[in-house]
């Protein structure tokens, strides 16, 4: 089974790498439209895609049938998340192994969010603090896993300072991430400035820039509260100029986003990991734009 570092390695300075991200479904219904989305994107011929984690490991079980799915029946690559939040080393290693065994061999290695009820949580003794924390565990296993990490261009929320965050990242990568891919941002600059510092330090492990196009007006808040992501003026003022009219915000937003992936890519970005929503449409439009270009 192919390694998510070796595809983004062999294909460095030759072609972008492009990946799509779903969600765990809550209900059949939610299940049926992601394996119909799924379907419909396999046509793109995507590198891989992944499944997140949900919060706490609810979706534990759930989250290993839909990677094994995915990759068993529909014959793409895919990651699974996994977030550590609340897990002994004992859990995580129990789940590492019905994860190999199900043919999986890439990870998303996540810390994850703590619990929103519980504001003085504290991780199991023998858990993990950080996600660097888990990463080192997985490499000190006997599985070859291949391991994703993630980052946020402009500061993650309890990192302290751009400088801390930073020197996290550097710490994850040296702990066994080979790839990290990008919470959503949509000043390209972000991106370009934290790539040029990471090259600056001898840093090896690629960037993916991780992306989201906005669908309705309503996400804008949402997006600044959970990625902590600045939205430009421009782009706000444009979507606000919409109105009711969601077919005119969506072409707004297509567009911006195809700008924005063509400017990541010629700026030397290794490819585009797509945050879809479980849904096909805009990604869709996206990635043809990207190809036929």
């Amino acid at each position: 089974m192919r390694k998510i570092a070796e595809i983004l390695n062999e294909n460095a300075g030759k072609r972008p790498v492009y990946s799509f991200e779903f969600f765990p479904p809550k209900s059949e219904k939610g299940e049926a439209t992601l394996y119909k989305t799924i379907e419909s994107l396999r046509e793109l011929a995507p590198d891989f895609v992944s499944v997140t984690y949900g919060a706490g490991g609810s979706t534990r079980s759930k989250t290993l049938e839909w990677v094994q799915r995915i990759q068993d029946d529909y014959g793409v690559l895919a990651m699974a998340h996994y977030t550590s939040i609340g897990a002994t080393r004992a859990e995580v290693d129990v789940y590492l192994k019905e994860l190999w065994d199900a043919g999986i061999r890439n990870i998303m290695a996540l810390r994850g969010d703590h619990p929103k009820d519980q504001p003085n949580y504290t991780p199991p003794a023998d858990g993990f603090r950080f996600g660097s924390e888990l990463i080192e565990h997985i490499r000190s296993t006997d599985l070859d896993f291949c391991l994703g990490g993630g980052f946020y261009p402009e500061v993650h929320a309890e990192a302290g300072s751009a400088d801390a965050d930073f020197e996290n990242l550097v710490t994850k990568a040296r702990a066994g991430a080979e790839f990290l891919v990008s919470q959503l941002f949509f000043d390209n600059q972000v991106y370009f400035d934290y790539a040029k510092r990471w090259q600056s330090v001898g840093m090896a492990a690629p960037l993916v820039p991780g992306l989201m196009p906005i669908t309705s007006f309503n996400q804008i808040e949402r997006f600044t509260e959970m990625a902590g992501c600045k939205i430009p003026d421009a782009l706000i003022q444009d979507l606000k100029a919409c109105g009711d009219d969601r077919d005119q915000l969506l072409k707004i937003s297509l567009d911006y986003s195809i700008r924005q992936c063509k400017e990541l890519l010629a700026g030397g970005a290794p490819g585009i990991h797509f945050y879809t929503l479980n849904q096909s449409h805009i990604t869709t439009e996206i990635l043809k734009a990207l190809k036929s270009s």
